[in-house]
């Protein structure tokens, strides 16, 4: 194999490639603007400050105060809620209130028919004493046509006879007026005779203003009434 000369730069074709344009080409960049040379400086700077802000919100507890927006969602949904279960509370406190004053008012009504029922016995108990009380009384009504005496024992004269016409005035008809016989009294008094002529010997005496009644069994006439001084 016959050796070969050594081959240079001189020995190939020249191409397009063995003419480059003046001046170098795609080894250095262009020139960069002001604001695109200050732009990681003023990301650096934000940086900073928000960290900052962060660390001061998290030590001083202003962080919590901070109200972010979907916050307002939350804070709405709670505020809603507890108004909701306020009503709730409301409403049940109302009903059961109303159960109270049912209860009350059943109650009272209990009470007040149970009163009603007292009062009714006790006015059946009294018109029952009262029928009773009537009955007593008209067995032992004022008779006017009842026989009496006035004696005057005083020594005024007449007196016995002014007493008896302030009797006949109050409607009895058969009084007579005379002296006594015998022993009299201490003071003045009205007796009478049996137990039938009580409630007339009593309303003799509350008319002639005499408090001293009595029955007495030793006189003849139904009642009568001795005048002292």
């Amino acid at each position: 194999m016959a050796h070969k000369d050594k081959q240079t730069y001189d020995s190939y074709t020249k191409d397009v490639f063995d003419n480059p344009p003046a001046g170098p080409l795609g080894v250095h960049r262009g020139s960069r603007s002001a604001a695109s040379r200050a732009l990681p400086y003023v990301v650096v700077i934000i940086v900073a400050m928000l960290a900052g802000l962060l660390f001061w919100g998290i030590y001083s507890g202003e962080l919590s105060n901070v109200k972010l927006p979907w916050s307002s969602q939350e804070s709405s949904s709670t505020t809603t809620s507890s108004k909701h279960k306020q009503s709730t509370d409301a409403t049940k406190k109302q009903s059961d209130a109303n159960n109270d004053s049912a209860s009350s008012g059943t109650s009272t009504d209990t009470q007040d028919q149970s009163a009603s029922s007292s009062d009714a016995e006790s006015s059946s108990s009294d018109d029952a004493a009262g029928n009773a009380a009537g009955t007593d009384t008209e067995s032992q009504a004022v008779n006017h046509g009842t026989q009496i005496r006035v004696l005057n024992a005083t020594s005024i004269s007449g007196y016995a006879k002014s007493k008896a016409d302030v009797l006949s005035q109050a409607g009895y008809t058969s009084v007579s007026a005379s002296n006594p016989t015998g022993t009299v009294p201490s003071q003045t008094v009205v007796w009478y005779q049996n137990e039938t002529d009580k409630a007339t010997a009593e309303n003799v005496a509350q008319t002639l203003g005499i408090s001293n009644v009595q029955q007495s069994d030793g006189i003849v006439t139904p009642i009568v009434v001795v005048l002292l001084d």
